[in-house]
């Protein structure tokens, strides 16, 4: 039972440095981001890409919740684009919106989480030629609060699955 008691407060022990070592040395800054190659041009790829309903056909949260609502506002494909999502757990209650657009090259958008968390995000969509090819890249820059720092491992590894799955959706409509 001893031995018992000293792997357990051992275990406890090296969870707890862990968390304390994560809260004081990880920024709260998080950048995430993926790159596909799509055998397509950018006008092609771009009409995936340039409004907030044409996001939403590649979005991998989306499907996240069959139940999902999403109501539109805006002139899509313009600044000022943008949606209202309300899910089950999985996704919960956010809003998205078209900062800034360079036509065949960028669709920037602002996040606002309201559930479960009241929080922001920046992401962006770029576009670039490689020959007949586009290259794809999507990125998100977020803070995270201190106490959620020991998380940030998994919440990295979680956007990295989600960009991939996205991309990949991205990917397979395009080259239709």
């Amino acid at each position: 039972m001893k031995k018992f008691l000293k792997i357990i407060s051992a275990v406890v022990a090296v969870i707890i440095a862990y968390c304390l070592i994560a809260i004081i040395f990880f920024d709260s800054q998080c950048h995430n981001e993926q790159s596909v190659v799509i055998n397509a041009p950018k006008e092609k790829v771009w009409q995936h890409t340039n409004s907030m309903k044409a996001f939403n056909t590649w979005n991998p949260w989306m499907e996240m919740d069959p139940n999902l609502t999403v109501t539109y506002k805006g002139t899509p494909g313009e600044v000022g684009d943008g949606n209202h999502y309300k899910g089950n757990d999985k996704v919960g209650e956010g809003e998205q919106e078209i900062t800034a657009i360079v036509p065949f090259e960028k669709v920037a958008t602002k996040m606002h989480f309201i559930q479960p968390m009241d929080d922001t995000a920046n992401s962006d969509v770029l576009l670039a030629s490689e020959g007949s090819k586009t290259k794809v890249t999507w990125t998100i820059d977020y803070e995270i609060n201190t106490l959620f720092k020991p998380m940030k491992p998994l919440m990295t590894s979680q956007m990295n699955k989600s960009f991939s799955e996205g991309l990949a959706k991205l990917k397979a409509l395009s080259e239709k």
